[in-house]
């Protein structure tokens, strides 16, 4: 059976319209049947989009223009009218053609590609560091440039939620940045191998132990922002989200100055009391 050529195009013309009929981005998270990725939230995942953006340009092109010449291979040479097939096995000029096109198309994502890995890796001046450390299966999260302060971020328990969370991304502990600064996340693991990652921020680093990966981010507006742990670190490891939220300067100031009261220093030394380690407190600075 013989798919007609007008058929197989009502098809892909079926299939396109459906796409643009689905949903497309979501501010807060993915929602279902989501297309395309979540809205940019920093100038890193704004120079992804544009990316991706080009890419998409150009492997439509190429699958439209392959399309094409096998619908017209499929009408050409079919049996009623080529009867007697070419024998022809070699053609040098249409060989050294789609040799040379597709390295052409690849030096042209080739630029734009090396300018974003570029952008990505060269650390700008930063005016704050956070750490964060994976464990089996939760992060852990230490501001060396605010108090030195440290917390942990459990994933809240379904029993838990209220409303406006969600279900496996919203954290008891939040991280907190303030928006228009370039902040330094700085990562490293206790146990194994875990990944720090945020979708919207278009930044994922491995939290390696005994090493200090890092990243750099700068969050345009104030929000709440999801991720997940992206490195596959045992039975919980889709349960260790990552929460961050946006605030103003004034407000992550605000924020700051509570989380010192709240939160225990990390340079605390640890001490034994009838065999039981505990903390020696020391007030905040």
């Amino acid at each position: 059976m013989r798919l007609k050529a007008p058929a197989l195009l009502a098809a892909v013309a079926t299939l396109a319209a459906t796409c643009l009929l689905l949903p497309t981005v979501s501010w807060a998270t993915a929602v279902p049947w989501q297309i395309g990725q979540q809205a940019p939230a920093t100038p890193i995942m704004e120079r992804v989009h544009s990316f991706h953006d080009m890419l998409m340009w150009i492997i439509s092109a190429i699958v439209i223009f392959v399309l094409a010449l096998l619908l017209y291979a499929c009408w050409r040479f079919a049996e009623d009218r080529n009867p007697v097939p070419s024998r022809r096995s070699h053609h040098p000029t249409l060989e050294v053609i789609w040799t040379v096109v597709p390295v052409l198309v690849l030096v042209i994502i080739a630029i734009p590609s090396f300018k974003l890995l570029y952008y990505v890796d060269v650390e700008p001046e930063t005016e704050l560091t956070i750490k964060a450390t994976g464990h089996q299966w939760y992060w852990s999260y230490t501001y060396p440039d605010s108090g030195n302060f440290t917390f942990d971020a459990n994933m809240i328990a379904d029993s838990d939620l209220q409303d406006g969370q969600l279900r496996l991304l919203d954290t008891d502990n939040r991280v907190v940045v303030p928006v228009g600064t370039n902040v330094r996340i700085q990562t490293t693991a206790d146990d194994v191998i875990h990944s720090w990652a945020v979708p919207q921020f278009g930044v994922k680093v491995d939290a390696v132990p005994g090493r200090l990966n890092q990243l750099w981010i700068n969050v345009e507006r104030p929000g709440v922002y999801y991720g997940q742990c992206s490195e596959l670190c045992g039975i919980n490891h889709g349960f260790m989200p990552i929460t961050v939220e946006a605030k103003t300067r004034e407000d992550f100031d605000a924020w700051v100055a509570e989380a010192k009261t709240k939160f225990a220093r990390a340079d605390e030394a640890p001490v034994k009391v009838a065999g039981v380690a505990t903390v020696t407190p020391r007030p905040a600075q």
